[in-house]
């Protein structure tokens, strides 16, 4: 069969030639690199942002404001068979070997390497997917045993979480603060209660006005003075406190 041009023809020319892609798991500090035996039948990623609450009278729900990401999760289930013999890739195994010599190499992936302090960051990659990764639980399910009590036979549940470096994302995210402010100019004889009265229908909300603008004294305004006006709730850089 001539070799295909086409994306999918290359992938239609694997299928007939019966080429299958394993997925990989690559240990980064060693460099070792563990095929699975078996491709997950399915695979699930989950993402979720944590929001903060905060209660403004009057209102009939809490003001949202985002506060950080939570992590990213790889979950699948991985079989593992030694009832049979398995003779390709780095899983080689008799017929009837002990599981354990399988799903162990797995769960070391927990174990804390001694140069990092810590257990190594992962690479788990199968088809479009690569994902940089710890691995974060295994459950193992022994499913099959030998006549004296050997398991030939598990399913494992695994979780990977994405590993995030923080200085490159920090690259990668140019986190700004959100700005809602507004320009108003001080007129003769107002003061900061009556600007917060004038904007917010509120006096005693005078001082998300004078922390933004910085102002150790707010009691003193000069006319035709530019002040920024902030959007409530407002929330204190210094100490996080929400005004509202």
């Amino acid at each position: 069969m001539p070799p295909f041009t086409t994306n999918l023809g290359k992938t239609l020319h694997v299928l007939a030639t019966g080429g299958l892609h394993k997925a990989l798991i690559i240990n980064t500090a060693t460099a070792d690199r563990i095929p699975v035996q078996f491709n997950p039948e399915e695979y699930t990623l989950s993402r979720e942002n944590n929001f903060a609450q905060a209660a403004v009278p009057g209102l009939g729900g809490p003001i949202l404001q985002f506060a950080h990401g939570n992590l990213k999760t790889l979950e699948m289930e991985l079989f593992v068979d030694t009832y049979e013999a398995h003779n390709e890739g780095a899983l080689r195994t008799k017929a009837g070997d002990d599981v354990r010599i399988i799903t162990n190499r797995l769960v070391g992936l927990m174990e804390i390497n001694a140069d990092l302090h810590a257990p190594p960051v992962l690479l788990f990659t199968w088809g479009g997917l690569s994902f940089s990764c710890v691995l974060a639980r295994v459950t193992q399910r022994f499913i099959m045993f030998r006549p004296d009590g050997v398991p030939i036979r598990a399913r494992m549940q695994v979780s990977f979480h994405e590993y995030l470096n923080a200085s490159l994302e920090r690259k990668e995210v140019k986190t700004q603060t959100a700005d809602y402010s507004k320009i108003y100019v001080v007129s003769q004889g107002e003061t900061l209660s009556s600007i917060a009265a004038s904007v917010y229908d509120d006096p005693t909300m005078w001082r998300p006005i004078a922390l933004l603008n910085r102002m150790d004294d707010p009691r003193s305004l000069s006319t035709g003075q530019q002040l920024l006006i902030p959007r409530l709730p407002f929330r204190d850089p210094e100490t996080g406190e929400v005004l509202a």
